[in-house]
């Protein structure tokens, strides 16, 4: 495995434990980031601007781990315009079916004892696999 790093992996998830509990605790909702994003389309003033500090929360904690010296990141580039196209839609179709994304059942639901959260983060799981299967070995496609 290239990009091991279980130090910053245990880190990062303690935060998103943190927030999670956070915004359970005083807004009562499952941090679920599809839903969250797709709320501000709807826009509601009692329910909008916790929306925006979440989600500007999560892009200003990429940019403090960019910068934090010592830590080796290199951006991937060189995706196949088509396929992230192709790949935007599915997550949303499958975000839509699903009823949730990996945040809210991955994290949230899997931690409430869910068992329809277990039951879609495994189905996330083992779609991602496939997907990786057929893109890398049965495609050809060597970006990934």
């Amino acid at each position: 495995m290239q990009n091991f790093t279980p130090i910053s992996a245990f880190i990062g998830g303690i935060f998103i434990g943190i927030s999670s509990v956070i915004l359970m605790w005083f807004n009562g909702r499952i941090a679920g980031i599809s839903g969250i994003f797709h709320g501000l389309f709807k826009y509601n003033l009692n329910d909008y601007w916790w929306r925006v500090l979440f989600i500007i929360g999560l892009l200003v904690g990429v940019q403090i781990y960019y910068f934090i010296p010592g830590i080796q990141f290199t951006p991937r580039t060189n995706y196949p315009i088509f396929l992230l196209i192709i790949a935007g839609f599915l997550v949303g179709v499958g975000t839509k079916y699903g009823g949730g994304c990996t945040s809210g059942h991955g994290i949230c639901g899997i931690a409430r004892f869910s068992l329809r959260s277990i039951v879609a983060t495994i189905i996330f799981i083992a779609s991602g696999m496939i997907t990786v299967f057929i893109l890398k070995h049965i495609l050809g496609v060597s970006s990934l």
